[in-house]
């Protein structure tokens, strides 16, 4: 009788430390779906490499274009913010404000453009942090006319940004501009 009591005042503690676990996680689940914490870290380094490269080039490449009719080098950052400002309000169901691609017309000021970019990738990721599982798997009209589900259409969109970072790099180097994780690289 007394190893059953031993064993009993042992197990009490331990059933407790467990029933306060279960009721802690029952009470507050996990803010985000692991889709949307991974997507903004994805978001997070698209937005870094996109930052250092728009810092390694100078005011008056801002206005450089490799020919007639093709964006700018800042008008590529201003594309990607207008696009992001697109799925930040997809994301929350607001309308789209105003004419695509007028944003990418807007400025050509170097430090504007870096404000907008940053501005645009907080939007998103304020967007995204409040997803649900529920929302991810919608399925919706996109502003192209297709029809995806919301996670889809994000994943689309970051495709996006990577690929105006591959013009950017493009842009850059035939400025003379190597990005800066390159010489990093490079030099190690």
């Amino acid at each position: 009788m007394l190893n059953f009591k031993r064993i009993l005042l042992m197990l009490i503690p331990i059933l407790l430390l467990c029933l306060a676990v279960e009721s802690n996680t029952s009470a507050n689940p996990p803010s985000e779906p692991v889709f949307v914490q991974e997507y903004i870290g994805q978001t997070d380094f698209i937005e870094g490499r996109l930052t250092q490269l728009l810092d390694a080039m100078s005011q008056d490449q801002m206005s450089w274009t490799p020919a007639e009719g093709v964006r700018t080098c800042g008008q590529i950052y201003l594309h990607v913010a207008e696009a992001n400002y697109m799925l930040a309000g997809f994301m929350s169901g607001a309308e789209m404000k105003g004419e695509p691609g007028t944003m990418e017309k807007k400025t050509t000021n170097k430090d504007e453009i870096a404000k907008m970019l940053k501005d645009s990738f907080a939007a998103v990721k304020e967007a995204a942090g409040k997803l649900t599982e529920a929302d991810l798997n919608k399925v919706s009209k996109t502003p192209f006319g297709m029809d995806m589900s919301l996670r889809n259409f994000m994943i689309s969109l970051l495709n996006h940004c990577h690929e105006h970072l591959g013009q950017g790099i493009a842009y850059a180097r035939m400025n003379g501009v190597t990005p800066p994780w390159s010489k990093k690289d490079s030099e190690g």
